[in-house]
């Protein structure tokens, strides 16, 4: 039984008539008399008393009318349900992103994003690297930012952007006057490292051994934003991504020196679940970052 009949009867029954029953759904007459027609044959009841007029429901036609109307209430307000479903899922953006990809850089994204799409809002997550992975297959978030980005099956991999690693060392340190430190000149420094499960610190120290400087780690994190408090108050230095340090060196809150000889960056990259469709918001703010990603920063 459809609810477009349904509703044709209770359209009949509230005017009181075929014609202006008909006209409310935008049928003809005869269709309108044909449906009601065919409730009363599948019900085997008659509903309206066709020798009055105006129109009248019969006792049974009356319990089916309240029921209807309940009936065609309670499917309006689930589709409005659903269509607010639909509506906010278009409308927020969810994206899982590594600690260390810069709060104020993916900031910058959303602010930016934000103004040319002021109905739509971007929820970012920072998340371990693992936790990003299992965010995207569990479907919970969009898209997810990672460093050196794996191959999966269940996963399809963008690249981003690559970002030139920095030697960062405190305001008045040795390294100061220079804009560019040989790998080497790091020996024997004191040094704050990320953890030892994230790849990252895997591909510095690999730098390091190869150039032969053996740094004293005295501090671990899995973030940027805590190596850079701690290299500011003088606990040692680092390797941080170049983007990630734009507003400290600007201040002069941290100093910053190329790393000479070598050709060391951080690939970031999008990954997503395979065969995930995105919403236009979604759809637009990925293509924001992938504009602006491209090259080395």
């Amino acid at each position: 039984m459809q609810i477009e009949a349904l509703k044709i009867f209770c359209d009949v029954v509230r005017l009181r008539s075929f014609s202006r029953g008909a006209e409310a759904n935008g049928v003809l007459q005869s269709a309108a008399s044909q449906t009601v027609n065919n409730l009363e044959r599948h019900l085997g009841v008659t509903l309206i008393d066709r020798s009055r007029r105006p129109l009248d429901p019969t006792p049974q036609g009356k319990l089916f009318y309240d029921g209807c109307r309940d009936l065609l209430q309670g499917y309006t307000d689930l589709e409005n349900a659903v269509r607010q479903v639909q509506t906010d899922l278009n409308s927020t953006v969810r994206v899982a992103a590594i600690y260390s990809v810069g709060l104020g850089d993916m900031s910058r994204y959303v602010q930016r994003f934000s103004e040319s799409h002021p109905q739509a809002r971007v929820q970012v997550e920072y998340l371990h690297p693992d936790r990003v992975y299992e965010r995207v297959l569990e479907d919970a978030v969009d898209f997810g930012i990672v460093s050196f980005p794996q191959q999966r099956k269940e996963i399809t991999l963008i690249p981003w952007r690559a970002e030139r690693m920095m030697v960062v060392f405190p305001p008045g340190h040795r390294f100061a006057r220079n804009a560019a430190v040989w790998p080497a000149d790091l020996a024997g420094e004191k040094f704050v490292a990320f953890d030892k499960n994230l790849v990252i610190r895997r591909q510095i120290d690999r730098l390091l051994r190869r150039c032969g400087a053996r740094v004293d780690v005295v501090m671990e994190f899995d973030n940027i934003e805590a190596i850079k408090r701690a290299v500011e108050v003088g606990a040692g230095v680092a390797i941080l991504p170049e983007p990630t340090l734009a507003r400290e060196v600007a201040l002069r809150m941290l100093g910053a020196a190329r790393l000479n000889g070598e050709k060391f960056t951080r690939p970031l990259g999008i990954v997503h679940r395979r065969g995930k469709r995105f919403y236009t918001n979604t759809r637009e703010f990925l293509d924001l970052l992938l504009k602006n990603g491209k090259g080395t920063h």
